[in-house]
This record gives C-alpha cells, sequence and structure tokens, in this order.
C-alpha cells in the first residue's frame, strides 16, 4: 500500500485481508469457549446448560422407567439383584453425566485442543505465512501507462473480488465450528438424559460422537492451515519476461488456486472428521 497505483493498493488490500482473516482464524482455533469473544457468550450458553439440567434430570426417570419396561419382561427380573444393580449403576452413570456434563464437555474439548497443540508445535508454526505482492509484479504495473493499465483494472478488481469473498467464507466456515460448539453444550443435558436407558442411549452417543467431530474440527482447519502456510512459502513463480497484465493475472490465478484448497479444506472439515470416525 501507499505506491499510488490503484492496481497494486487493490491487490494489497485483497491480500491484507485475507492474511487478517487467516491470522483470525489461527487465533481463533487455539481459543477456549470460555475465552471466545470475552467469555460473554460462555455465560450465556452455561446459564442455559444449568437450567436445562433439571429438565434433563426429569427426562433421565423417564428414559430409565421406559428402558426397565421394554428390557425387563416381567416384575419377577427387576427383582434379581444382579438386574437391579445393573439398572441401579446405570442410573446412577446417567445421572453423573447429566450432572457433571458440562465438565465432561469440556475435558474432552481440552483434550482436543492438545492435539491441536501438538500439531502446530509439531510442524514448527506459531503463525501463519502471509500472502505478499511480489517485487516484480509491483515494479511491472508501475512502469504501465494509463492505456496498458486499462486491463490490470479488470483482472485487479476480479481478483481482488474472489480473494476477498474466499476470506470471509473462510473464516464463517470456523465461526461456524465455535456456534456449533456453543449449540451442543447449551442443549447436552438433553441428549445425555437418554443414557439412563438401554434401548435411547443410541441417542446419547450419537451427541458424544457428534461433538468429538465438531472439536476434531479444529485439529483439520489446523492441519489445512498449515499446508496453505507451506504453499505460500513458496508465492507463485513470476514470468518476468511476460507482459504486466499476464504476469498479474497468472499470479492471480495460481494465488486462487491455492485459496481455494485451503477454503475447501476448512469447508470440508466436518465431513473429513465424520469419514474418519466413522459417523
Amino acid at each position: 500500500m501507499g505506491n499510488n497505483n490503484w492496481v497494486i493498493d487493490n491487490l494489497n488490500n485483497a491480500l491484507g485481508t485475507w492474511n487478517e482473516k487467516l491470522a483470525e482464524i489461527w487465533q481463533i482455533i487455539t481459543q477456549s469457549p470460555t475465552e471466545f469473544r470475552g467469555g460473554g457468550i460462555w455465560t450465556v450458553i452455561a446459564n442455559i446448560h444449568g437450567a436445562l439440567q433439571a429438565i434433563g434430570l426429569a427426562l433421565l426417570v423417564l428414559f430409565f422407567v421406559i428402558g426397565v419396561v421394554k428390557t425387563c419382561g416381567s416384575f419377577a427380573e427387576v427383582k434379581k439383584p444382579e438386574h437391579a444393580l445393573k439398572l441401579f449403576i446405570r442410573f446412577a452413570l446417567a445421572k453423573g453425566v447429566v450432572t457433571y456434563g458440562l465438565e465432561l464437555m469440556m475435558a474432552l474439548f481440552n483434550i482436543v485442543q492438545g492435539i491441536v497443540s501438538t500439531i502446530m508445535s509439531s510442524a514448527g508454526f506459531g503463525t501463519t505465512t502471509e500472502a505478499v505482492l511480489p517485487e516484480a509484479i509491483v515494479e511491472a504495473v508501475e512502469d504501465c501507462g494509463f492505456l496498458a493499465s486499462v486491463p490490470l483494472w479488470a483482472v485487479t478488481i476480479i481478483g481482488g473480488l474472489f480473494i476477498t469473498v474466499l476470506s470471509f467464507i473462510m473464516i464463517m466456515s470456523v465461526y461456524g465450528r465455535f456456534f456449533k460448539l456453543f449449540l451442543y453444550t447449551a442443549i447436552a443435558p438433553v441428549p445425555l438424559a437418554s443414557f439412563a436407558g438401554e434401548p435411547s442411549q443410541s441417542i446419547g452417543k450419537a451427541f458424544l460422537k457428534g461433538y468429538a467431530a465438531v472439536c476434531l474440527e479444529g485439529a483439520i482447519i489446523v492441519l489445512a492451515c498449515i499446508i496453505f502456510s507451506v504453499f505460500a512459502a513458496s508465492p507463485p513463480v513470476v514470468d518476468t519476461s511476460a507482459s504486466a497484465v499476464t504476469m498479474v493475472w497468472s499470479y492471480i490465478g495460481e494465488l486462487i488456486f491455492n485459496m481455494l484448497v485451503l477454503v475447501g479444506a476448512v469447508k470440508m472439515a466436518d465431513r473429513v472428521v465424520r469419514e474418519m470416525m466413522g459417523l
């Protein structure tokens, strides 16, 4: 920026937006839900979770009774010590899961955050590599006259628009993961109550698998960012013998392709995790 050239300034603005959103992703993905946006959202979610615990405990009894009715052929089976002990242990464990569900979910999240930290430290990446406009393109554009720069405006507008749109699509996907974490945490007492009954326990299992998948999305997103950082470390090759329009078009085309790879990997993180876990 500050080159007094509209083409260069526009490209730098687009790349600046991309670098800003990429750095924001790097910061968000290492955050805990309790710290997100100053912790205000987490306070509300924790209050909702606590309020729904009463409903969860009521459903606990309902699921337990339904489970007893469906799994026991007669009342005589319930009177058997081994069967009664099994039912009591199931009910006690289910009640513990509902009562301490928030702590259990945060423990699972912290385990995944440990995986994310290990990936980052093993790869040797503390921050992402910024995309910078090559000096050869800057010099070629600055040497263009007014008429020769007209085609560059069209190329720059299209390329800058693509880069900006991809930036916002990528950051929306990362924010979407956090919102899913909040949704799972808020509603948790209701599906976790299903563990009280053997016929309904599949609901609780599916809920925990889904929550684990959302947590693991963070690891996939970090891996995608690391791969892109390696791409960005080797920027697109610029053919200095070509015209300025060709140079800019080739550079933007290859850069957008690399960005599409990252955006696609970030958006498909949930599907990749579910395929890995067989969900």
